[in-house]
């Protein structure tokens, strides 16, 4: 059974993709798509800019800036939720305007996994760390340089995206002030995430972790929720300020599709109360 918030966002979305149709002189100017040559990963890489829709007329407006993980998977979702929780047509005021910046992937698995697991075919594992230094040492820099953003940043990430983003959120030295982590792939390193739980400093639990779990089925129950769970329980017996994070189960919604609704929970918490 289609929810009411599944049907409002899948109405959003249509009424964004006519819009992009019928209008691809604005089109042109609002989603932008640009490549960037990494120092540090040796490649060039493309992402894809979201504007906000006020970002030609409000000419002394800053905006904030959320980093995309699977990029090219996710990036009209993303912006079409950002639109409907901003627009100031719609008279929603859930989540301030935001720059979105989708990364497209070349390889995930070197990228989205800070740590190597045996595996019988050769593998190309443990990349993340780089993957980080290269978007907050060269890509958000170039963001920063070319459109006005304010200094707040999100990190989304989904599956193994969501295992680096927690990753980044347990740095203490990394420059996002709030993370969405979509049914993360805890089980690709369960005990480095405990370890990494021991060692989280004060200055993490003042950031904002949203954390959701989609139903993998009883089958992957100890694999997926289970895990997710332990490792919410972990943080909140180290943190000061439980309010910073948040879990869901998203009982209806599996791997494939929890994506939808949890980038729209994750702004609602990151950005709750909201009064601009």
């Amino acid at each position: 059974m289609t929810t009411p918030l599944a049907s409002t966002l899948l109405l959003v979305l249509l009424l964004c993709s006519h819009h992009v149709v019928g209008q691809s002189m604005q089109v042109s100017e609002i989603y932008l798509k640009s490549d960037i040559y990494s120092e540090i990963l040796g490649e060039t890489r493309t992402f894809h800019i979201g504007l906000p829709d006020s970002y030609h007329t409000a000419k002394d407006q800053s905006y904030p800036v959320m980093i995309l993980l699977d990029g090219y998977t996710h990036f009209k979702t993303t912006t079409g939720i950002v639109h409907f929780m901003s627009a100031d047509q719609a008279g929603n005021n859930m989540a301030p305007e935001m720059i979105v910046v989708a990364i497209v992937n070349v390889d995930r698995e070197r990228d989205f996994t800070v740590t190597k697991i045996k595996t019988v075919r050769p593998n190309t594992m443990g990349g993340g760390r780089d993957f980080l230094a290269f978007i907050e040492e060269e890509l958000i820099p170039y963001i920063d340089a070319t459109y006005r953003t304010e200094s707040y940043r999100i990190l989304t990430g989904h599956s193994l995206g969501g295992l680096l983003a927690i990753n980044a959120y347990a740095d203490h030295t990394s420059i996002f002030d709030a993370f969405i982590s979509i049914d993360p792939s805890i089980w690709w390193d369960e005990q480095t995430m405990a370890d990494r739980v021991d060692a989280v400093s004060l200055v993490t639990f003042r950031k904002k972790l949203y954390l959701a779990t989609a139903n993998q089925g009883a089958a992957n129950f100890e694999r997926n929720k289970k895990r997710h769970d332990t490792y919410y329980t972990l943080l909140k017996e180290r943190s000061n300020e439980p309010q910073h994070i948040k879990i869901k189960y998203f009982e209806d919604e599996d791997h494939r599709s929890v994506p939808l609704k949890a980038i729209y929970e994750g702004l609602r918490f990151i950005y709750a109360p909201y009064n601009p």
